[in-house]
């Protein structure tokens, strides 16, 4: 087993308060998931209107395809979402049981 992991730190330039930011990052995450079947989730700069962490992992038996299923996710958050700038991306893919 290998778990794959991203965390996406956002730019959300157009929101105007923490309402608009988390319409926002609910909307991507519920894309993500469906879209990829990944788990997203906020799991930083919570109180900020205009950043946003999110954090997107991927379990699969082999690490180039939970990378190639992570890299996709991200590209699609920057091709669909021109209102979101991606800022930075960390990286990290472990085998637990090794």
């Amino acid at each position: 087993m290998v778990v794959g992991s991203k965390l996406i730190r956002l730019h959300l330039p157009a929101s105007q308060s923490l309402k608009d930011k988390r319409q926002v990052v609910k909307s991507l995450t519920a894309r993500l998931a469906n879209q990829f079947a990944v788990s997203a989730a906020e799991v930083g700069e919570l109180n900020s209107w205009h950043v946003a962490e999110l954090g997107v992992a991927y379990v699969s038996n082999q690490a180039s395809h939970a990378e190639k299923v992570l890299e996709s996710a991200l590209r699609y958050v920057e091709e669909t979402r021109p209102d979101v700038e991606v800022l930075d991306v960390a990286r990290d893919t472990m085998s637990p049981f090794e």
